[in-house]
């Protein structure tokens, strides 16, 4: 099972990001690491933002979504 951290980092007036760090053991086939990014991004609106592949084997991912806040006008 994958290892997960989530965190929110703003950029700009209304618009934040949400990054969700991932690690896949040495275990995870490509295939398989690819099959769960794809469901993600299809399903939660998730993008790559980093990897990184350790000596280790392991695949450390930062993944990050935009969040939209609505601004109050009137």
């Amino acid at each position: 099972m994958p290892v997960r951290g989530k965190l929110l980092r703003g950029l700009g007036r209304g618009v934040e990001w949400e990054f969700d760090r991932v690690i896949f053991e040495s275990g995870f086939s490509r295939n398989q690491v690819t099959r769960l990014l794809v469901e993600r991004a299809e399903h939660g609106g998730w993008e790559l933002d980093r990897l990184q592949i350790g000596a280790d084997g392991k695949r450390r991912l930062v993944l990050r979504r935009k969040i939209i806040r609505a601004v109050r006008t009137a």
